[in-house]
């Protein structure tokens, strides 16, 4: 059975997600993701105009999902805290070392690609800010039920914290090993308390 149009785009953006999160974006040559696709060269250019549009579909694919997961566990039951811990356990549970599947492409692509194509920096600043924004949201209603320390303004203190978390990441994908993450769990618990 043939695929709809946008069932065949998303292939691609799927098969690609992977590929990429494994090798990065410049080391994921056309040849190689529509083999691995199994789409012919036509098809691709059907769908983005270049690779660079590819790539901006990419990261606003996966902005898309991600932000919807963290709204989930943001609107879980608990004190605006519980929940904000609750992500931030989430994101180190999804960003171990074996969860390669599952890497962020922040992480993984941001320096990369930003150094690249204004478009597709421009998709990584407008999905971070929107991370941000969730984060500086939990952080004003923790601070109004009373499980977040009032000490910073929460645009501050979410920023701190999202840059952290980054961090974090970058720092166990160098070392292969968690504990940056139990380093940046424990930092945000003072955070926030």
């Amino acid at each position: 059975m043939k695929k709809s149009q946008s069932d065949m785009r998303q292939h691609i953006i799927d098969v690609a997600r992977s590929l990429m999160t494994q090798k990065g974006y410049t080391a994921v040559g056309l040849t190689e993701l529509l083999a691995t696709a199994g789409v012919p060269k036509g098809s691709f250019y059907h769908y983005f105009r270049s690779k660079e549009e590819f790539g901006q579909a990419l990261l606003e694919e996966y902005f898309s999902e991600y932000l919807g997961r963290v709204d989930s566990l943001m609107h879980a039951q608990g004190t605006a805290a519980e929940r904000l811990l609750g992500y931030l356990r989430y994101w180190a549970q999804t960003q171990a070392l074996e969860h390669a599947d599952q890497k962020c492409l922040v992480v993984k692509l941001g320096a990369e690609v930003c150094d690249l194509s204004e478009d597709m920096r421009s998709v990584l600043v407008t999905g971070t800010a929107q991370i941000i924004q969730r984060i500086t949201s939990m952080v004003e209603q923790g601070q109004a039920d009373g499980s977040i320390s009032a000490a910073s303004p929460p645009t501050v203190m979410a920023e701190g914290i999202y840059q952290l978390w980054l961090g974090a990441s970058l720092l166990v994908k160098v070392t292969h090993s968690e504990q940056p993450f139990d380093v940046a769990m424990t930092n945000s618990q003072r955070l926030l308390s």
